[in-house]
């Protein structure tokens, strides 16, 4: 549902965390991009990106240890109503893409997902979505993860940067 990040040591430049309000991502998107996603559900994992830099055999115990997950695409919070686009760095693909809609010819199949699975993930980078925040010794930032991503600018080595994070269980995503 969310989390808390308190701030033990940061450097004296850089190391911000950047957040995107991804309702105000989803509200944005064009009607025909609305309407397009408004079924789909998409696959996320882990292992695509943390395991990227594992061993062979640590990855595997990471995919084994947190399986694939399905989620809805645009999601509804539950306690605003709001709906968000719902991708990020763990998605790997659509579940559910390949109907008579969307896929013409078998060709389609892998360019059409992925071009419109990069034109989503792409939302996040627009600057408008965005808000970055500079840390400090001792500053907490408690946020939503069903409506927010973050990223963890890494501008700052070779300077430490210290943080105590804790996560808040929260509902399947609907």
């Amino acid at each position: 549902m969310g989390a808390v990040l308190h701030c033990i040591e940061c450097p004296d430049v850089g190391g911000d965390t950047i957040w995107v309000n991804m309702a105000e991502a989803y509200k944005k998107l064009p009607d025909e991009i609305k309407a397009r996603i408004a079924g789909l559900r998409a696959k996320h994992s882990i292992e695509h990106s943390f395991g990227a830099v594992m061993s062979p055999e640590a990855r595997a115990k990471l995919a084994a240890e947190n399986p694939m997950v399905e989620h809805p695409v645009v999601r509804t919070h539950p306690e605003t109503g709001e709906k968000i686009l719902y991708v990020g760095s763990f998605t790997t693909h659509f579940a559910n893409f390949h109907t008579p809609e969307n896929v013409r010819y078998g060709q389609d199949k892998t360019p059409g997902a992925s071009h419109l699975l990069n034109y989503l993930l792409s939302q996040a980078a627009i600057p408008e979505y965005q808000v970055r925040f500079r840390w400090r010794p001792n500053t907490v930032a408690i946020w939503d993860n069903r409506c927010t991503q973050h990223y963890a600018v890494h501008d700052y080595w070779p300077a430490p940067r210290k943080m105590e994070r804790a996560a808040i269980i929260g509902d399947k995503p609907f």
